[in-house]
């Protein structure tokens, strides 16, 4: 036995097992999660003893062990994240994919999603009622199909400060329908209608516990936004729901002791509506201000922060854990897979960005705020156009006081028909879904000229998701930089193709990838001497995955 100034736990006899002592042998061992190691000392320096047989405590003298000076326990994929959060909303994994809207956050992602024990949420955002609703038929079509095993899903509830009665008909159809599980996202403050479905059949239990049958996820990048999630309705929705019939004053009652969300995604850099928060400060503000929110509420359910933004390699998701997220959300990367509701130009489009391909331009659903949302720019001509939009609105204070040469650029260029006829569309298009907008447009023409720019802002998504060849250039892509990223890890690899990124297969590989980062995290902190291959970690097959999804 050798000696050494290290302090010795104890010892490892190499019998049935092996010693990995060359940067190849440490890879390996480092990689294959599943097996504990053991940090050894030899005559020729540290190393890593796999198998064999170890003892901590007792030192018997035998020539043949090895002092042991340190450990590394098995990881398990579904030992990632906050286990609460796994539990309560039924998963196997701490990991979400985020409600990307128009429906790119499909049917098919919330559905593999939840045969992989993951959550997912459909992008119902910018959907008319009755396309929102056949998601709803057909993912509780496959719960019933799935009976007595867990199918967790959720729908989007996305704050519309221009269209109120919109977000009210979508609670109305979630309550109906019985959707228990909605991402509250791009809030700027509280609305009657989120407080309203989460408040929906609160009562207390036969043995005097709150049940909230309804749950909200809320994914925000403000901390003045995250403390209204994070605490109690305030009284005064409160008393217009009273009023409205919606809740009992008993009801009202028992509000005061649950938090809006009980789960908040802190967004830090993400696509499409984002405040470009970096993560490294946002997420830590956001776990600061839950601990202060249960510290002055002493909520009986733990309040969780989970983090997006940025996620799409092992580094990144392995910082968000460690930094304590209860849980991870990816969005952009899941744009670019299979399942999404986009078309396979855009999968392409995507497979090509690097980090600096992505701008800020103005958004549809909050134009007249000059609300910006990030897309892509490569290979797009939307941004540019998007914010001429923007800037004519600005300077103009009906579509009649737009430069004539202005004028016939735009129809020529961007709507591709006279502004009258978009107009025309308009007014076909809210007849059904918000008739007010029609009749405030024919009576304020500053509104009108809004939305008739709306119309080129909305649709340039929906050629995008279709993959109208003709719109090419005005496609609207929301995207955030870590798209860029994930295309750097995987760069050579069967991930690098578009029609090899699945769903699952992308996120078993971010899960296991932290996990491998968590483990050299904790021979690094051991003083153990890792070579740089131990932290090169390739994106592996489903088949090669399997076996490190199980518990050990």
């Amino acid at each position: 036995m050798t000696q050494t100034s290290t302090p010795v736990l104890g010892e490892w006899s190499a019998a049935g097992g092996s010693l990995a002592m060359d940067s190849e042998s440490i890879a390996a061992a480092v990689q294959d999660i599943s097996a504990p190691l053991v940090i050894v000392n030899t005559t020729q320096g540290p190393a890593i003893g796999r198998g064999g047989s170890a003892s901590i405590g007792r030192l018997s003298g035998d020539a043949n062990s090895y002092p042991v000076t340190g450990f590394v326990p098995p990881t398990s994929l579904n030992q990632l994240g906050d286990r609460s959060f796994r539990e309560d909303h039924g998963l196997g994994y701490a990991y979400v994919s985020g409600a990307m809207a128009a429906g790119i956050g499909s049917v098919e992602i919330v559905e593999e999603m939840a045969r992989c024990g993951m959550l997912g949420f459909f992008g119902a955002a910018g959907l008319s009622l009755s396309r929102v609703e056949q998601a709803i038929d057909r993912i509780t079509a496959h719960q019933t199909a799935a009976a007595g095993r867990s199918y967790p899903f959720g729908f989007n509830l996305i704050h519309s400060p221009n269209e109120q009665a919109l977000e009210k008909a979508i609670v109305d159809l979630y309550l109906r329908r019985n959707v228990r599980l909605v991402e509250a996202s791009a809030y700027l403050d509280l609305t009657p209608h989120v407080v309203r479905y989460r408040l929906h059949g609160i009562h207390r239990d036969a043995t005097g516990k709150i049940v909230t049958p309804n749950r909200v996820i809320a994914k925000v990048s403000r901390i003045e936004v995250g403390s209204k999630f994070f605490a109690p309705p305030p009284a005064k929705i409160l008393a217009h729901l009273i009023e409205e019939g919606a809740i009992t004053p008993e009801q009202a009652q028992l509000a005061q002791e649950i938090p809006i969300a009980q789960d908040i995604t802190a967004e830090a850099d993400s696509g499409g509506h984002t405040d470009n928060r970096p993560a490294l400060t946002l997420l830590p503000t956001i776990i600061a201000l839950r601990d202060r929110a249960m510290t002055q509420y002493r909520f009986a359910q733990p309040l969780r922060v989970g983090a997006a933004g940025g996620i799409s390699t092992p580094a990144s998701a392995a910082a968000a854990l460690a930094m304590g997220a209860a849980y991870i959300l990816v969005g952009s990367v899941q744009q670019a897979c299979v399942e999404s509701g986009t078309c396979d130009s855009v999968r392409q489009m995507l497979a090509e960005a690097e980090q600096a391909d992505t701008t800020m331009c103005p958004c549809a659903d909050m134009f007249e705020m000059g609300v910006k949302v990030q897309v892509l720019k490569r290979g797009t001509m939307f941004p540019m156009r998007a914010a001429k939009l923007y800037e004519a609105y600005r300077a103009n204070k009906s579509i009649e006081e737009i430069p004539a040469g202005d004028r016939d650029w735009l129809e020529k260029n961007l709507f591709r028909e006279s502004l009258d006829e978009v107009w025309r569309q308009t007014c076909d298009y809210f007849s059904t879904r918000d008739p007010a907008q029609v009749e405030r447009g024919n009576r304020d023409p500053k509104h009108k000229m809004a939305l008739v720019f709306r119309w080129y802002l909305g649709q340039s998504s929906r050629w995008a998701n279709s993959g109208e060849p003709s719109r090419r250039l005005d496609y609207q892509i929301w995207c955030g930089p870590a798209m860029g990223a994930f295309n750097e890890w995987t760069r050579g690899t069967f991930l690098a193709q578009p029609g090899h990124r699945r769903v699952a297969t992308v996120a078993y590989n971010l899960l296991y990838g932290a996990a491998v980062i968590q483990r050299i995290n904790v021979l690094r902190s051991q003083g153990f001497p890792l070579p740089p291959t131990a932290a090169q970690i390739v994106p592996r097959e489903m088949n090669q995955l399997r076996s490190f999804a199980e518990p050990h």
